[in-house]
Formats: C-alpha cells, sequence, structure tokens
C-alpha cells in the first residue's frame, strides 16, 4: 500500500511540475492530466496482489479521455444553446437550442455519475478553443449569429458522433461502451436536424 501511495504521490508531482513548466491548463488539460497520472499508477502498480481486479475497476486512459472530451463537448453545445436563446429570432434554431440543452443536460448528467463511480476526472468548464468560439459567437447579432451558431453546431455534432462511434466500437470500460452506444443515436438525430436547419437558411 506504501509502494502504490508513492507511486501515486510521483505521478501527480510529475503532472503538477509539467503543469508550471506548460503554462496555466484550462479544465479540460487539467482533468486529461489527472486521469493520466491515474493510469500511470495502476501500471506501476505491478506489485498489486489482484491486478486483473484493479484493471476493471479503473478505466482505461482512452476511456477517460472519451469522458473529458465529451464532457467539453457537452458544455459547449449547452453553453451555445443558451446564447441562442437570448439573440436569435429564427424559431428553428431556438426550437433546436431548447433540444441542446435538454439533451445534452441529460447526458452530462449520465456521463458525470459514470464517471464519479469511475474514478475520473471530468473538466468543469469548456476548453479554452471552445470558450473562444462561445465568445465569438455570443459576441454576433442577427443573421450573423444564425450563421455562426449553425455552423458550429453542424462541426460540433460531426465531431461528436464520431467520438462516440470510436467508443461504441473501441471501449474498454462495458458502462462506457453503452453509454456511447446509447447515445448515439440522439447525437445522429442532432446531426440530422441541424443540416436540414442549415439547408433551409
Amino acid at each position: 500500500m506504501k509502494k502504490l501511495n508513492l507511486i501515486i504521490a510521483a505521478a501527480l508531482s510529475i503532472g503538477m511540475l509539467q503543469a508550471c513548466h506548460n503554462g496555466a491548463k484550462d479544465s479540460t488539460q487539467t482533468a486529461d492530466s489527472v486521469n493520466a497520472a491515474k493510469d500511470t499508477s495502476k501500471m506501476a502498480d505491478s506489485s498489486a496482489k489482484d491486478t486483473t481486479k484493479m484493471a476493471a475497476t479503473t478505466p482505461d486512459n482512452d476511456d477517460s479521455k472519451f469522458c473529458v472530451a465529451a464532457a467539453d463537448a457537452g458544455m459547449t453545445e449547452i453553453a451555445l444553446s443558451k446564447a441562442a436563446l437570448t439573440i436569435t429570432t429564427n424559431a428553428k434554431i431556438k426550437d433546436f437550442a431548447n433540444m441542446m440543452i435538454t439533451d445534452h443536460t441529460a447526458a452530462a448528467n449520465k456521463l458525470m455519475a459514470l464517471a464519479k463511480a469511475k474514478g475520473i476526472a471530468l473538466p468543469n468548464a469548456p476548453s479554452a478553443d471552445h470558450q473562444k468560439a462561445i465568445d465569438d459567437i455570443s459576441k454576433k447579432t442577427g443573421a450573423d449569429f444564425d450563421k455562426a451558431y449553425v455552423d458550429q453546431m453542424v462541426g460540433d455534432h460531426k465531431g461528436a458522433v464520431s467520438l462516440f462511434t470510436g467508443e461504441s466500437k473501441n471501449a474498454v470500460d462495458p458502462d462506457l461502451k453503452a453509454f456511447a452506444t446509447n447515445t448515439l443515436p440522439t447525437l445522429q438525430g442532432h446531426l440530422d436536424a441541424i443540416n436540414a436547419i442549415k439547408k433551409g437558411m
């Protein structure tokens, strides 16, 4: 046990040193670093008596990265859609934005519960790149906002469908695999809906 604690402490120290040298990290980078440190300590502890049990209860680092990316994408879509409700006058975009908030909040709650149960750190804010996109798009008005929002939603949902498809096929953790598989049809429905809105603009 002492050996495991030393390994965890060393891994966290390395992570903090890297953070100091790399400058400030955003919330998603911090979550990825914490999860990577956990994964490193899990792999390093080859003296564990029951390594099979340990592997089964600690998600693979790729699964952890999926969780961080999914949380980041969800927060971004919710934030942009809340902005859309206050800025756009387009009824179809408002309906889509309401659907985004409802569906992505539900998915986020499921993901948070899974992550908590599995000891996976999640970001508490969108990544720096996504926050910049939220800020930039939210400053627009009228048709400029509508176009920017729709374009962002198309791109984000293409990325989300790809992300969740990969996890549904390649996940190590069965619960995360099921989450990805069950959420995928909703994301595909979002992509189809926003593509239809884009064609009608």
